[in-house]
């Protein structure tokens, strides 16, 4: 089976899944959508398929398709999902869209309650998780390796230079943080404690420091910034994953490029570097869309989707409770 795929929103993202789609050998992509013309009819060019400017437009042409990406942008990188996202799933479509799924919680919930509702799978591009490398450690954390998991700690800083908005850089970059927090900690948060800092000459929140507390009693803490990534080259990485227990722990450095396990009791450690074949970031978009398409073609259940609306709206509502924490001087329960 092959699955036909249409794309709305054909900004930078919007090219990086059609240049997935268009590699994969059971994908056709067959439509393209973007308000800007120029971007459409460009895509359109250069992908062989048809192109639309409105959603509309494309669900009332005679071109077939069986799931969508939405990579469109808007405020905080999430500001435009929501209508096309409702569009889509009314018409009865599977939605992989990006994140975060929206900077609004009453719309996410709308997203994802439609979703259900229509008995219809949604995702979301959480792809730090759907590494060769974070596989790895996952199965060391089912098989006990790790013995029980005591803190989860992660830093995720770039240079971003954007000033859009005051919480941009919280609600634009850590739905990746939180979601692979979460996927590690196998629990849900129980407790927000959130401190934030606006960088030198910044006219927004640029950096965050965030206690958790997780139902299970794991203690986590994330440091994100706008203003890192240290060394000409980002030699110090853009990411890095520490999971301790209490037999041992790993270290997992951007995302795939680096994962060591360190045991408690013993001076013998174990490391792999770009493990299975994975060496660079961009390369998580082909896994994270891969398996959104091996979904698809078996026809999984909504409920069984990876990296879930309903995952994603879970982070989103961590990041709100850090800001309520910040803006109240409050330990948030959620």
């Amino acid at each position: 089976m092959s699955l036909k795929v249409a794309i709305v929103g054909m900004g930078n993202i919007g090219n990086v899944h059609a240049r997935v789609y268009s590699e994969l050998a059971d994908v056709e992509l067959v439509a393209v959508c973007d308000i800007i013309e120029e971007k459409s009819d460009k895509a359109a060019e250069a992908y062989g398929c048809q192109g639309f400017y409105s959603v509309e437009e494309m669900l009332n042409s005679n071109v077939e398709f069986d799931a969508v990406s939405v990579t469109t942008a808007g405020t905080e990188n999430g500001g435009d999902h929501h209508e096309p996202t409702i569009q889509l799933l009314n018409a009865g479509y599977p939605v992989l869209g990006e994140k975060p799924i929206s900077n609004e919680i009453s719309k996410a919930e709308e997203m994802v309650a439609l979703a259900k509702e229509k008995n219809l799978r949604y995702g979301v591009n959480l792809n730090h998780r759907f590494t060769p490398a974070a596989e790895l450690a996952k199965k060391w954390v089912d098989d006990g390796r790790l013995g029980e998991i005591n803190m989860i700690d992660m830093t995720m800083w770039i240079n971003n230079p954007n000033e859009s908005s005051p919480h941009f850089h919280m609600r634009a970059l850590h739905p990746h943080s939180f979601d692979v927090m979460r996927y590690f900690a196998q629990s849900e948060v129980a407790k927000v404690q959130a401190f934030f800092k606006k960088g030198k000459d910044r006219a927004i929140w640029s950096n965050v420091q965030v206690n958790l507390l997780y139902e299970n009693g794991i203690i986590g803490s994330l440091r994100g910034s706008y203003d890192a990534n240290f060394g000409a080259a980002g030699t110090y990485g853009l990411e890095t994953l520490d999971v301790v227990g209490s037999d041992g722990r790993f270290v997992l450095k951007d995302a795939c490029e680096d994962l060591t396990f360190y045991p408690r009791f013993d001076t013998e450690l174990e490391n792999h570097v770009n493990y299975g074949g994975m060496s660079h970031f961009s390369q998580t978009f082909k896994s994270r869309i891969s398996v959104w398409v091996e979904q698809n073609i078996a026809e999984v259940a909504p409920e069984g989707i990876d990296a879930s609306g309903e995952d994603a709206l879970t982070v989103q509502k961590i990041i709100e409770a850090c800001i309520e924490s910040w803006e109240t001087g409050k330990v948030i329960d959620l």
